[in-house]
């Protein structure tokens, strides 16, 4: 394929998205829902970047198989109902699901602190 390109690219921090993919290794992580076990093997987290706001992590969408052998999709929603912080009750796993995410995403520009206890 042929392609030239020109111009100086730039990104518009109005509301900016990127999702940044991690393939997880078989059993390293379960994800329990209504008492059954999922077990991951990819996740995509969402990073978004509003006006001049750091950028913080949106949701994790994981690529799971389920019990019954069967692959299913399972979204995590990171942010509170109000969306000016974490929400409470996502499990310690998943946000280091998400600093791996950042430290790849780093490479781009993303910088990213994890949400302390509250």
């Amino acid at each position: 394929m042929e392609l030239s390109a020109t111009g100086e690219p730039a990104v518009v921090q109005e509301d900016t998205h990127v999702h940044v993919g991690l393939d997880l290794r078989p059993g390293s992580l379960t994800l329990i829902r209504d008492g059954e076990d999922f077990e991951p093997y990819r996740a995509v987290v969402q990073f978004v970047g509003v006006h001049d706001n750091p950028w913080a992590a949106q949701e994790v969408k994981f690529s799971a198989t389920g019990p019954d052998g069967k692959n299913v999709g399972l979204t995590v929603d990171l942010l509170n109902d109000s969306w000016d912080g974490p929400r409470d009750d996502v499990p310690e796993a998943i946000w280091k699901v998400v600093a791996l995410a950042a430290t790849s995403a780093g490479d781009i520009g993303i910088t990213y602190t994890a949400p302390g206890p509250t």
